[in-house]
């Protein structure tokens, strides 16, 4: 852990800095995560900044940063390493050609560094340039419970075994961030092994602060009504609410438009920005976008 990250607002600022803006119970858990060497598991809606902070935490501290991008079928060996069997084909027929090859030399250089393709889990238990890289282990419930075991086994020491070489251990732990948009529960298992905190939507205030952070160029007035109307889109029945993403995406569309103010008919040309589902953009159709900023309009004239 670098010397200047002391205290909680000290990670706050480190943050701020790569324009990622977090409350103090956020703040407060990757301190503890950086300054005990501990997992983090983050859990909550798409779109909320769980992957955003593992690649702002990177770049603060001149890391690498190392992804793993989970999916259904993931196994160990897709996650830890492979061998390039191309290449050693090749090295086999060029042997086979050559008279006196010595095979037991030839078997162990086919099975050797050489030959060997590091997946994430392998590579950030590597040793690295610049110290410990972050391994972000994303969306970590799309995975199956034999995964998550082995994972548990793989984070306990921080070392994988490979038959024809052996045990490699992390010189350095790396700083280790999952992530789950909680589809399905995660073993209490593996959460125990980690800190942990729910990454919920932000409020008003902490959004609009995101928004400026990274759609800078918006004016005040675009910006809180682009926020007030995406937060009042979270209050209705749709099947997938927008995220923060959403809702800097939808900005930056506005802005690439020349949009100064919102209107019905904008929110129809650029709902796809912020609604991924057609179900979801059909209910704001016809009136329904319009009496939704009406009733947005109305509460920030409120205030």
């Amino acid at each position: 852990m670098q010397a200047e990250l002391n205290t909680i607002d000290d990670v706050q600022t480190m943050l701020a800095g790569q324009n990622y803006v977090c409350g103090r119970a956020l703040a407060t858990v990757v301190f503890l995560s950086l300054r005990l060497g501990r997992p983090l598991f983050l859990e909550g809606e798409a779109g909320v900044g769980k992957t955003e902070i593992a690649k702002a935490i990177a770049a603060a501290l001149g890391r690498r940063l190392i992804r793993l991008q989970c999916y259904e079928g993931l196994d160990a060996s897709s996650a830890v390493y492979e061998w390039n069997f191309p290449a050693q084909m090749v090295a086999i027929r060029t042997a086979e050609a050559v008279e006196g090859t010595d095979r037991v030399a030839l078997t162990e250089e086919l099975f050797s560094d050489k030959y060997l393709i590091r997946r994430p889990l392998l590579e950030a238990m590597s040793d690295q340039e610049g110290g410990a890289p972050v391994l972000l282990i994303d969306e970590l419930d799309r995975t199956d419970e034999p995964f998550e075991a082995f994972l548990l086994e793989a984070l306990s020491d921080f070392q994988v075994t490979i038959p024809e070489l052996g045990t490699i251990k992390a010189p350095e732990p790396p700083i280790v961030i999952l992530t789950s948009n909680r589809t399905r529960e995660v073993h209490d298992a593996l959460k125990r092994r980690c800190l942990y905190h729910w990454v919920d939507y932000p409020n008003f205030e902490r959004e609009i602060e995101i928004l400026s952070a990274r759609a800078p160029e918006a004016s005040e007035n675009l910006s809180r009504e682009v926020v007030a109307f995406v937060q009042k889109l979270r209050t209705e029945d749709l099947f997938k609410k927008p995220g923060v993403a959403e809702t800097i995406d939808w900005a930056k569309c506005l802005l690439a438009l020349d949009v100064i103010d919102l209107s019905p008919e904008v929110i129809a040309d650029t709902v796809g920005a912020i609604l991924k589902y057609q179900d979801d953009i059909q209910k704001l159709e016809g009136s329904e976008a319009k009496r939704l900023l009406e009733e947005v309009k109305s509460e920030l004239a409120a205030e």
